[in-house]
């Protein structure tokens, strides 16, 4: 397992940081590795942009088509 160690953290940010590890009851290391762990899994904008143009186009009747035929049933 990796060991990350972060320079020049701002006094500030470290307070807050450790405030809300403190308020979920967590240690500081533990509040930051899942905080990590849970931005790592997330896509990138790049991904998400890959997994859209994977997407077969939609063929299917136009929203307009839908109302009309649903106004012509009525």
């Amino acid at each position: 397992m990796a060991n990350i160690q972060v320079r020049g953290v701002p006094d500030d940010v470290h307070r807050r940081l450790k405030a809300q590890a403190a308020l979920s009851g967590q240690s500081l290391n533990e509040f930051l590795l899942a905080r990590m762990t849970e931005m790592a899994s997330k896509p990138t904008i790049p991904e998400l942009i890959a997994r859209i143009r994977e997407r077969e186009a939609y063929t299917g009747p136009s929203v307009a088509d839908i109302v009309r035929e649903d106004r012509d049933t009525r």
